[in-house]
């Protein structure tokens, strides 16, 4: 019956946003244009034209161009999707692994990006010819995306058609055989703090932040959890197991976990529960209206506090999650002890956190300097 509400929300959403189709904005310099491109496939990477074509350009970075199933149907219904294809649309939005708000979010964002880009060039997004995919991922790594972004974003629309394609809302999946960005599993590009970093972090968060956002950031490295889960988190899934505080959270997959809450951080929570009243129920972090955190507002707030403290690189939320796994691995716990608590399925995942600790704790580099550099006097 859970699916059922939310699929007949979507699909007013879906409904009532395609009937807006326009879909023009800009970013970075590159406009996104859904009228000047004719029928077809009639671009090449960065928006230059084939002979006879019309030039048109396009942004694949940026501020997303859908953020909601509303919008995200205008994007759709300009690249032509049918009425087949935006209600199977609204219901793949609730199946599967997309259960939580932030899951289904960070998909209909990924689709948007293809949906925009289709209606820019003029491709029938139903019916796309396999080169479109090809020039979409050519397209996006032109313009400098991360390989994990551009392989987040066509898994998230490779889905979307296998979905499509089963129910009759598109012919094929162009994405099936495509030859994809091959990401680098050596090591992880995430910067992370150091003990000192993260104990002044939370420091000055206790001193000058409000108590909600104390208790957040504690929660994130203590639990290393996606900032996702830790947005929609409930407070009746805070309580014990055989004497532990603990928190159960939504997981990647869609799966609950149960973590551990350590002292610290049930303070901090503790503190800012006060602040609330003692809710029993509900959202664990909220506005003072009692709206639901956005990611957006993660991610300024901890590089605000992180400037705050003396922290001198950008971060992000996930800057916790890699440093909590980081410090375990350095403070020797096991790897397999490591991985469970990351909530990591393949070992190797793990492994990449430890692999580009070891990179610089153990680099020669030191070693070379201290040969040839004069010493100190």
């Amino acid at each position: 019956m859970r699916h059922n509400a939310e699929e007949g929300g979507a699909l007013r959403q879906l409904r009532d946003g395609a009937a807006r189709t326009a879909c023009s904005t800009s970013s970075h310099g590159r406009a996104l244009v859904t009228s000047a491109a004719s029928p077809g496939l009639d671009l090449v990477p960065g928006g230059t034209s084939v002979e006879g074509a019309r030039s048109v350009t396009m942004r694949v970075r940026g501020t997303p161009p859908a953020r909601t199933p509303g919008e995200l149907a205008s994007l759709l219904r300009a690249a032509r999707l049918s009425e087949r294809g935006l209600r199977a649309t609204a219901v793949w939005l609730v199946s599967g692994r997309r259960e939580s708000d932030h899951t289904r979010a960070a998909y209909v964002r990924d689709v948007g990006w293809w949906a925009a880009w289709c209606a820019a060039a003029g491709v029938d997004v139903a019916d796309p010819p396999t080169a479109a995919a090809d020039l979409y991922m050519a397209e996006l790594v032109a313009c400098g995306l991360a390989r994990s972004t551009i392989g987040r974003r066509v898994a998230a629309v490779s889905s979307w058609y296998t979905y499509l394609v089963r129910e009759q809302g598109a012919a094929a999946n162009p994405f099936d055989g495509a030859e994809r960005p091959r990401l680098d599993n050596a090591a992880s590009a995430t910067r992370g703090l150091s003990r000192a970093q993260v104990t002044a972090v939370l420091a000055h968060a206790a001193e000058h932040e409000s108590a909600r956002t104390h208790a957040l950031l504690w929660l994130m490295f203590a639990t290393a959890g996606r900032i996702g889960s830790l947005l929609s988190a409930r407070i009746e899934h805070l309580g014990q197991d055989r004497g532990h505080q603990v928190i159960d959270l939504t997981v990647k997959g869609g799966t609950k976990k149960r973590f551990a809450v350590p002292p610290a951080a049930l303070h901090a929570l503790a503190r800012y529960l006060t602040e609330r009243g003692h809710p029993e129920s509900g959202l664990l972090f909220v506005t003072r209206t009692g709206r639901a955190l956005g990611q957006p507002y993660a991610w300024k707030l901890v590089n605000r506090i992180a400037r705050a403290s003396g922290v001198t690189h950008a971060i992000s939320p996930h800057t916790f999650r890699h440093t909590a796994i980081t410090i375990a691995l350095s403070d020797g716990k096991p790897l397999h002890v490591v991985q469970d608590f990351a909530g990591h399925a393949d070992p190797r995942t793990t492994r990449r956190y430890d692999r580009a600790r070891n990179s610089l704790d153990r680099s020669p580099a030191y070693e070379l300097a201290a040969l040839i550099a004069p010493q100190p006097t």
